[in-house]
């Protein structure tokens, strides 16, 4: 009963293709790539229409008020009406600006979202679409998300968008150098590019009841964290929303944009935000494995996104939790921290490995990350290089 309640969407995937029994086999294929399209499309714009309300009533939880309650039971319809309003705003388009860049930027940054969804395993036979070097589509498809906002800032022709293009560029690149590296020791590890061979890697238990998933491990939780901070950069969200500054260049890149063109960005940014969760829960989170023997009778796609939904919540918690820092500061800590501690994750995992993957590996790994990370705490204190403050006031 578990194995086809586990399997019921592929099922459900297999009896409709079962209609096209005698079709060309390049018929039957280009189906099977519409089924998973529609199917991506739907689980993924359904949940960033429940993300955007839901993020709304945490951050009123958090800041103790109330979120959106007046649309529907509970708020929950809101983003029904923030949907039509969008529809229904006009366009404005600056006078001078490069027409059909401005439009094509939003477009793509929204394609490559959601291609990026395309090559993680949500369940037990549930990749939509398998690829050998899966983890290099994902990231290949994702560096063109600089091109769309530069396009944004370019084709907007208003020093607010290109200097918030320009800022959203830098940050983007600077982080995603530790981003790509950062899994690296995931695919040292295990030896492949493909997203279901790394899931397979983590199957099982150690002493019967520690899953063997790699955030276990003193170089996987290295990684985890700091491929998680670089995924909220890459989302561009708190406390790195430094592109969208309101204080300081209007909405960055998506100044001159309204309407649907508007919204079509906040989309992306979400989307983009599932994707980045999504990788880290297969990476180092086990994918679609069940934490304990007990409990693997529950759907595989259950725990997939269970997994997603729980670092989804960590967003909105530190939304709400933390303030925005200064772009200095996070240029600083991508180049002098996070990309020193990229390269010690990779040096760790290979001694992890060729010390026998035990004890005297785990022990080895974490002294190895442990010595850099307080070499870099001592290097970087910055409380040494500022005078304490002296406020004056008139009296």
């Amino acid at each position: 009963m578990s194995e086809s309640i586990d399997q019921i969407f592929v099922s459900g995937k297999q009896w409709l293709l079962s209609w096209l029994t005698g079709a060309p086999s390049w018929v039957i294929q280009i189906a099977s790539s519409l089924i998973n399209i529609f199917a991506l499309l739907a689980v993924f714009l359904t949940l960033f229409a429940l993300m955007s309300v839901l993020e709304r009533k945490i951050l009123g939880r958090i800041q103790n008020r109330y979120g959106p309650n007046r649309v529907g039971p509970f708020g929950l319809f809101q983003p029904i009406a923030d949907g039509i309003k969008m529809l229904i705003k006009e366009d404005i388009v600056p006078a001078r600006a490069d027409k059909i860049v401005h439009f094509l930027a939003p477009v793509l940054i929204a394609a490559t979202a959601i291609l990026a969804l395309g090559i993680i395993p949500y369940g037990r036979n549930m990749t939509p679409f398998t690829i050998d070097g899966g983890i290099l589509f994902f990231f290949a498809v994702g560096s063109t998300t600089e091109l769309a906002v530069f396009m944004a800032g370019w084709g907007s022709n208003n020093k607010f968008s290109m200097l918030g293009a320009m800022r959203a560029i830098a940050q983007m690149i600077s982080y995603e150098l530790p981003l790509i590296i950062t899994v690296l020791p995931v695919v040292m590890v295990v030896g492949s590019l493909t997203p279901e061979s790394i899931v397979a890697a983590q199957n099982g238990y150690a002493f019967d009841f520690v899953p063997r998933w790699f955030v276990f491990t003193p170089w996987g939780v290295a990684a985890f964290i700091l491929f998680f901070v670089s995924g909220l950069v890459e989302s561009n969200r708190t406390p790195f929303d430094v592109p969208e500054g309101e204080s300081e260049i209007v909405a960055g890149h998506m100044t001159e944009y309204s309407g649907f063109k508007y919204a079509t960005f906040f989309m992306a940014e979400y989307i983009g935000m599932f994707a980045i969760t999504g990788l880290a829960a297969t990476l180092f989170l086990g994918g679609w494995h069940a934490p304990a023997r007990a409990l693997e009778f529950v759907p595989s796609y259950v725990w997939f996104f269970a997994k997603l939904n729980a670092l989804l919540f960590v967003y909105v918690w530190l939304r709400g939790t933390l303030p925005r820092t200064r772009v200095d500061q996070i240029m600083n800590f991508a180049w002098k921290f996070m990309l020193p501690m990229a390269f010690t994750c990779v040096i760790a995992a290979a001694v992890w490995h060729y010390a026998g993957r035990g004890w005297r590996g785990w022990l080895c790994s974490f002294a190895v990350i442990a010595v850099v990370y307080f070499t870099l705490s001592i290097l970087l204190d910055t409380r040494r290089k500022f005078a304490p403050r002296t406020y004056r006031f008139a009296e």
